[in-house]
C-alpha cells in the first residue's frame, strides 16, 4: 500500500505541473492577450485564470501529492497504525 501511495503522489506532483503549465500557456495567457486587445470579458477571464484558479488548482495538487509520497495519510483502527 505504500509503494501505491508513493506511485499517487509523484504522479499527483507531475499532473500538478502539467496542470500549471497548460493552464497558462493555453487557457490563461491567450485569454489575457486577446483582452488587452479589447475584449473585456476574455480580460476578467484570463486574470481570474492566471491569478486565481491556476495558483489554487496547482498548489491543492501539489501539496497533496507530496503528503501521498511523504507517507503523511495512515488509516488508524482500534489504535493500530498501518504504516
Amino acid at each position: 500500500m505504500n509503494l501505491a501511495k508513493k506511485i499517487i503522489g509523484i504522479l499527483c506532483m507531475a499532473l500538478a505541473a502539467f496542470a500549471g503549465w497548460f493552464s497558462i500557456t493555453n487557457i490563461g495567457y491567450p485569454k489575457f492577450t486577446s483582452g488587452m486587445q479589447g475584449n473585456q470579458s476574455d480580460l476578467v477571464f484570463g486574470i481570474i485564470m492566471l491569478f486565481v484558479l491556476t495558483p489554487i488548482i496547482v498548489g491543492a495538487m501539489a501539496i497533496f501529492g507530496w503528503y501521498a509520497f511523504n507517507n503523511e495519510y495512515k488509516i488508524e483502527a482500534e489504535g493500530i497504525v498501518e504504516s
